[in-house]
Parts: structure tokens; C-alpha cells; sequence
């Protein structure tokens, strides 16, 4: 495979289901916003824990597997060779029967969707995984119904390092696009969105799940 070919499934592989994004995520460090002084500290968001999902869900990214470390990394590869990560741990994972990884030393990797069950901390395997060369994605439904925004973008860019600086890697990417801040996560279920309303007002901060439930 050449290293043009390894690029673009890495590409693929973070891109898929993440939505487009005007500003990438800003680490920690940045200046950031002043939150709600009325919530709860149990109740700020970098204290909100979503509820894990009862059944089977669906991730795509790409499979890492280090030395028998498997991780399912759905944000932001960095393109070294062997790649690296850092994502969500994947257990049951087996290569057996699967095509389209690629091996360099004690890693092994692979761009796929892949079926599972989550916990709130590890997913694990349910049903073969599909490259995603061959996986027919879904374009996920716009959560603002194509209303833009109205937050001046300099609160939107306060807010957005805010975010980024109190969530650090639980954020997989944050951003702005059409007067909103757009939190992408491995998994909320409408937890995290209460939260960033609670403190941000309602209509500013968009939050999407990189795992989609199918169960």
C-alpha cells in the first residue's frame, strides 16, 4: 500500500461521521470562557456523565491494535508509521477474517466500522467488522435543522477553548460552524447537551456522538 493510499484511509477513518468544522479543536491552555456561576459543580459539564447505551452500537474509525492493546480511535491520527492514537479501548477484536489492516512491527491496523457494546469506558465487539472501503455511511441528521446560529463569534470561539481546555482528549474535536460550537464526543445521551445548555444557554454548543446506537 502506498503511502499515499495510508494517508487517505486514516483520513477517511477521522473524518467519517465527524462533521466539517471551520476552526479545529484548541488544546488546553487557551483562554477561556466564563461558565454559569448558577450550576452545580456536580452538574458542569467535565462532571456530566452520560448514561452507557443498552444495546449494540456502531463506530467507525480506525482499529489500532499495539502489541495486543486494541483501541477503536474515532478522533483526531496522528500519521506516523505505524500510526498512533489515542481512542477507545476495543476488546474481543480478532483479525481473523478480516481484510485491509496493515502491519509494522507490533501494530496492526485497519479503517472499519465496527459493531459493539459500550460502557462507558470500553467497547466491545459484537459482529464482524466492515472495511470502510465497503461501508455505506449514513449522513448523520443535522441537529440544528439547518437553522444558523446567532452567537457573535468571538463568544463562540471563548466557549469553544473553554470546552477544549476543561475536556481535553474527551473531547474528539470541538469547533465552530454557522454561529455554533460543535463538541464531538464518543457518546452522549442527551446528558452532555443538558450540560453545555445549562452553562452556555441554549442554542450555542451542538453536541454530537461519534457511536450511533442500532438497537
Amino acid at each position: 500500500m502506498s503511502t499515499s493510499q495510508r494517508r487517505l484511509i486514516l483520513a477517511v477513518a477521522s473524518a467519517v461521521g465527524l462533521l466539517a468544522l471551520t476552526a479545529c479543536t484548541a488544546g488546553p491552555g487557551g483562554s477561556a470562557a466564563p461558565t454559569s456561576t448558577t450550576v452545580p459543580s456536580d452538574q458542569r459539564l467535565e462532571n456530566a456523565h452520560p448514561e452507557p447505551p443498552e444495546g449494540r452500537v456502531i463506530g467507525v474509525g480506525t482499529v489500532l491494535d499495539d502489541a495486543g492493546d486494541v483501541a477503536l480511535c474515532m478522533g483526531a491520527i496522528m500519521e506516523s508509521y505505524p500510526p498512533q492514537c489515542s481512542g477507545v479501548a476495543l476488546d474481543d477484536w480478532t483479525w481473523d477474517g478480516v481484510d485491509g489492516s496493515e502491519t509494522s512491527g507490533d501494530a496492526t491496523w485497519g479503517a472499519y466500522a465496527v459493531y459493539a457494546t459500550y460502557d462507558g469506558e470500553r467497547l466491545t465487539r459484537t459482529d464482524p467488522p466492515i472495511m470502510l472501503a465497503l461501508y455505506d455511511t449514513v449522513a448523520p441528521e443535522d441537529p440544528t435543522g439547518g437553522v444558523e446560529g446567532s452567537t457573535a463569534e468571538d463568544e463562540l470561539t471563548r466557549v469553544q477553548d473553554d470546552i477544549s481546555a476543561r475536556l481535553g482528549t474527551d473531547a474528539l474535536m470541538v469547533g465552530t460552524d454557522r454561529g455554533y460550537v460543535w463538541l464531538h464526543v464518543v457518546w452522549d445521551d442527551g446528558t452532555l447537551q443538558d450540560a453545555v445548555d445549562a452553562e452556555y444557554g441554549d442554542d450555542v454548543v451542538v453536541v454530537t456522538s461519534a457511536l450511533r446506537e442500532i438497537d
